[in-house]
């Protein structure tokens, strides 16, 4: 007998209730339980006396878990991790276990518990939770920042890999990468390219620990380290300027102001180069959706852009849409070239 299909009113009531799956990922996460399985199963007695936490709780916690996939739940009570648990792993390769953590931590679960605010309003709903916006509110808890600068690692590390795969950078002789943080990205493209400088541009507190970290790399003699506002200006002598995930934390004003800065600096046969997730017209399913609504519940006008809208918001700043290059990750790379 073939196996009951869902019904329409069974499947929504998962999606409903789906917020407890996501709660339930951030706190073995943050207890480190796929870690302590790495090494094989174990009964979940053990499991609780290594967490610190009620082996009865932590059982049920577990088994639900089990029941979507996540782990798996084997003889008298031990359980073992499955692939989709391997991801939730420290020393996994893309290990989402931080991004499980943050997503769960108090900051970005209350934020979305006020959802209606922002789609009653257009405001970030984290300003009316705590009075600040997203990284004023990490400013205040250095251990969900901690955690917030960890996702961003490893997104970077991913994105970085697909973007050396997918697009040729060798014809660039200066790279400048606005708003480039501690200059992972940049690091990486240097380092691929060996004749290739750089100048990684920041607000200067971050210009200068980026200055620090890079110091003994193999890089850090092509890599000049600048601090400034690029909503006042970018810094010139760059064949191409680089901005990854910078114009998703923006209104199109404010965008056009960091575009046009860049149209001021960049040589007339230079390319602007935007790294952002681009989002599919309709209702195809698509990741970006997703990130669309996050950046509406902690941003001040951030969104997921589609390939049309970029096209509009390059005409408005003096560049021309040359191309989308898709890539293994959730990004894409939009070059723009001069009008």
């Amino acid at each position: 007998m073939a196996p009951q299909q869902p019904s329409d009113g069974s499947a929504l009531r998962r999606l409903i209730i789906g917020y407890r799956v996501s709660q339930a990922l951030h706190v073995v996460a943050a207890l480190g339980i796929a870690d302590l399985l790495k090494d094989g199963p174990r009964h979940f007695g053990d499991l609780a006396r290594s967490s610190k936490t009620h082996a009865e709780s932590l059982y049920r916690l577990l088994r639900l878990l089990a029941s979507v996939g996540v782990f798996t739940e084997q003889d008298e009570g031990r359980f073992a991790l499955t692939p989709l648990a391997q991801h939730l792993r420290s020393d996994a390769p893309d290990s989402l276990r931080t991004r499980a953590m943050f997503d769960g931590a108090e900051g970005n679960w209350g934020a979305w518990g006020n959802l209606m605010i922002s789609i009653r309003t257009g405001r970030p709903a984290i300003e009316h939770t705590f009075g600040k916006d997203l990284f004023g509110y990490l400013n205040d808890h250095p251990d969900e920042a901690k955690i917030f600068n960890e996702v961003m690692a490893v997104q970077t590390s991913v994105a970085t890999r697909a973007l050396l795969d997918a697009y040729d950078f060798s014809e660039i002789r200066t790279l400048v990468d606005i708003g480039g943080g501690v200059g992972a990205l940049l690091a990486a493209i240097l380092h691929a390219y060996p004749s290739m400088q750089g100048i990684l541009y920041d607000q200067p507190h971050v210009a200068a620990d980026a200055k620090s970290r890079l110091a003994s790399t193999s890089v850090a003699d092509r890599c000049q380290m600048v601090g400034g506002n690029f909503f006042e200006s970018v810094p010139v002598g760059g064949d191409a300027y680089v901005l990854k995930h910078i114009l998703h934390d923006w209104d199109d004003e404010d965008c056009r102001w960091i575009i046009k800065n860049c149209r001021s600096a960049i040589a007339e046969n230079g390319r602007l180069l935007v790294i952002e997730v681009l989002n599919p017209p309709g209702d195809t399913p698509h990741y970006g959706k997703f990130l669309d609504l996050q950046m509406l519940v902690i941003t001040k006008g951030g969104r997921e852009r589609t390939e049309a809208e970029y096209r509009e918001l390059f005409a408005s700043a003096g560049f021309t849409l040359s191309r989308v290059v898709p890539t293994e990750s959730d990004v894409c790379l939009i070059e723009g070239r001069p009008a």
